[in-house]
């Protein structure tokens, strides 16, 4: 694959994923805006982690079934629509309706990168997945601070409308630039989902590697959810606009990605892991060492957001990686399954974060976000070690 090639893909898996973060930082102005009460708030991000959801098992399968390229415009063409049609809304109900619509739009993004992973040869796989999954933890970081600072000059609904310009452009330049790929699995679309079940049963390495990344990216939501509350607390007092350059820092950990495919080729898996995984729970520990409040804490629970999403980074690319070396056929079926399983972690994670946080305030909520990694670590000590040269 071309650097050309991968560069594109990487870009677009970003600016697809970035549209499932927009309104995180924007609850606040968009419910004052639609009259939704502060109780049902929460909905906007929730509906769209619900379309998500469903199209991680429903829409990406078919990357297994359907020409990919074909698959991969028209998920991208949903997605597009539902942007536009929440910029539009002016009520509740038909915002909450779009926000579901973007969800399950947004996993063109998990069709992309098995894509990624077909077009690599084997020996440079780990490289390729891990440069695509850059572009998307790079999107994902980016889009909070960009919709914040978007939204400080202009109304929340021109988040919405510039992100739909940015897709139609994307979908227009990877109309032209990618190859088509036809997949020959045979099957139909109620027996791909049928198979679904039996590659959980049969696959071992799919349900470690899935637990792993439940336990870490149940982490990184805790910690994603609960900083801002702590940030713009009386502890350190920040504005929007701070919290924004914040997550803007912690995107740094983007770079892990490049990184641990590359570990990952050299057959370098099986520490990787661990060492990720060790790093993540580092990150939750070095937030107490400085009194609450201080520039001190301050900085050291920024280095704490590069060195999370540096460990969470590297463990995804490495459990994409090892799945993806199963076997090209169901390669769709296996990445759906991943991704639904620690997604649904990652809901978990930020749920009983932000109610520990509510309770007993970071030090509750760190505690939690100490323990998921720690039980990741404890788990990975149930896995021998590879004999092969590649893990």
């Amino acid at each position: 694959m071309s650097s050309s090639m991968m560069f594109l893909l990487a870009a677009a898996c970003g600016l697809i994923a970035a549209n499932l973060y927009y309104a995180q930082p924007l609850i606040g102005p968009i419910s004052a805006s639609l009259g939704l009460s502060p109780g049902a708030a929460g909905l906007i991000v929730t509906l769209t982690q619900i379309g998500y959801g469903l199209g991680l098992l429903l829409i990406v399968p078919l990357g297994d079934l359907f020409e990919n390229r074909k698959l991969i415009l028209s998920v991208m063409a949903l997605g597009t629509v539902a942007v536009v049609g929440a910029g539009l809304a002016s009520t509740p109900l038909p915002f909450l309706a779009w926000a579901f619509f973007i969800g399950l739009g947004s996993v063109a993004i998990q069709i992309i990168v098995p894509y990624a992973a077909h077009m690599a040869p084997e020996a440079h796989r780990g490289q390729a997945v891990g440069n695509v999954m850059s572009g998307l933890m790079v999107g994902i970081m980016l889009a909070r601070p960009a919709s914040s600072f978007i939204a400080e000059f202009l109304p929340w609904h021109m988040v919405f409308f510039i992100s739909a310009g940015v897709l139609v452009v994307l979908a227009l330049v990877l109309a032209r630039a990618l190859p088509p790929r036809v997949p020959q699995t045979g099957l139909s679309y109620g027996a791909l989902l049928a198979s679904m079940g039996r590659l959980v049963a049969t696959t071992p390495i799919l349900r470690r590697r899935s637990l792993y990344h439940a336990f870490m990216f149940a982490a990184f939501s805790l910690f994603w959810t609960t900083t801002p509350l702590l940030l713009s607390g009386p502890e350190f007092g920040l504005s929007q606009g701070q919290i924004a350059l914040f997550a803007l820092a912690g995107a740094a950990g983007a770079i892990a990605a490049p990184i641990s495919g590359r570990l990952a080729d050299k057959g370098w898996s099986f520490p990787a892991t661990r060492l990720s995984m060790i790093s993540v729970a580092a990150a939750f520990l070095i937030t107490h060492i400085a009194p609450a409040g201080s520039m001190w804490a301050l900085d050291l629970l920024t280095f704490a957001a590069i060195l999370l999403d540096f460990g969470v980074t590297t463990n995804l690319v490495l459990g994409q990686r090892a799945i993806f070396m199963l076997g090209a056929e169901y390669r769709s079926r296996l990445n759906g399954l991943y991704m639904a399983t620690f997604f649904a972690g990652g809901a978990v994670g930020s749920a009983l974060g932000g109610w520990l946080y509510a309770q007993g305030g970071w030090w509750a909520a760190s505690m939690l976000g100490l323990a998921l990694p720690v039980s990741a670590l404890l788990y990975s000590l149930t896995e021998r070690r590879p004999v092969t040269a590649r893990a």
